[in-house]
């Protein structure tokens, strides 16, 4: 696999070069973004490295922009940056993020999981084109409907489990859904169900498993992704639907709110099934309203 990497540094960049080809991919050094652009449109680079503190990507907002383009393979992007404790200096939108100072050893892992997510996204896409053939989407929303988000996800855990690489699920439920539906109607709550499965799949990845689970509920599979950076995506999500603006017919807002539940395994042993994921992470969404609702409630398998 040909990797860009964009790092101005001498030394870092050697050192990029050297774990990138012993990992067995091609070292292709780029100055600025917009050299990268060409590469990445056609569908001959699919991941990128990139320094966030010397480089241009925050200047020329050149993730939000590769996330809203039309690529033919999605984008894998590793950001390398200090740790910072302004939220609005770090990276946003990156799909893993490696904090400096960091061991060979850890750039290279996040290489290989950064690879087998990129082959995933490939062999979603393709399948995806299948499961649209076999009408396998929730007419509704447009998103997996159970069964098709079932078998999909029964392929993201086998892979999970070879690779040896961490996997999340994530369950989604409308706190509020039943009043949404008695007092607005079922039209405004089938426009609430898709209002939501939008806000999910745009504060997804683009490769990520999502499916309509049953009625209000979702469930998103996350390969590679562990703990807090599950929770930050579904944090994301809620905080997506809770600031769109949704009218009903008297011109009145209305307020709808989420909780979040997630299931988080560090290693995906050979006991971990798709079934106990996705009861564990409707337990979590049972715990978060519990809670008073509206919020996102991790637990560890």
């Amino acid at each position: 696999m040909k990797i860009l990497v964009l790092e101005s540094d001498p030394k870092e960049r050697a050192v990029v070069q050297q774990i990138v080809e012993r990992s067995g991919h091609t070292f292709a050094p780029i100055e600025t973004s917009e050299q990268a652009w060409p590469q990445i449109q056609s569908g001959e680079a699919r991941f990128l490295i990139g320094n966030w503190d010397t480089s241009d990507l925050r200047a020329l907002q050149f993730i939000p922009r590769a996330r809203a383009a039309k690529l033919p393979n999605p984008l894998y992007i590793l950001v390398i940056t200090r740790k910072s404790q302004d939220e609005d200096m770090a990276p946003s939108g990156a799909d893993d993020v490696l904090a400096k100072p960091f061991t060979p050893g850890e750039l290279k892992t996040r290489i290989a999981i950064g690879e087998r997510i990129a082959s995933l996204a490939n062999n979603l896409a393709s399948a995806r084109d299948q499961l649209e053939n076999l009408a396998l989407f929730d007419d509704l929303t447009g998103l997996m409907n159970r069964s098709a988000f079932y078998r999909q996800s029964m392929g993201e855990l086998e892979r999970a489990r070879r690779a040896s690489v961490p996997l999340s699920l994530i369950a989604l439920d409308i706190d509020n859904f039943k009043m949404i539906n008695d007092v607005n109607g079922p039209a405004v709550g089938d426009d609430v169900l898709r209002i939501v499965a939008q806000m999910i799949r745009e504060k997804s990845r683009p490769y990520d498993c999502i499916g309509r689970w049953i009625k209000d509920e979702f469930v998103i599979m996350l390969a590679g992704v562990i703990g807090a950076d599950a929770e930050k995506v579904a944090d994301r999500i809620i905080a997506g639907i809770r600031g769109t603006r949704i009218e009903v017919n008297n011109g009145s807002l209305l307020k709808v709110m989420v909780s979040a539940g997630i299931a988080s395994a560090s290693r995906v042993s050979a006991s971990t099934e798709v079934e106990g994921l996705i009861e564990q992470g409707r337990q979590a969404v049972a715990r978060a309203k519990e809670a008073g609702g509206n919020q996102v409630y991790l637990a560890y398998v």
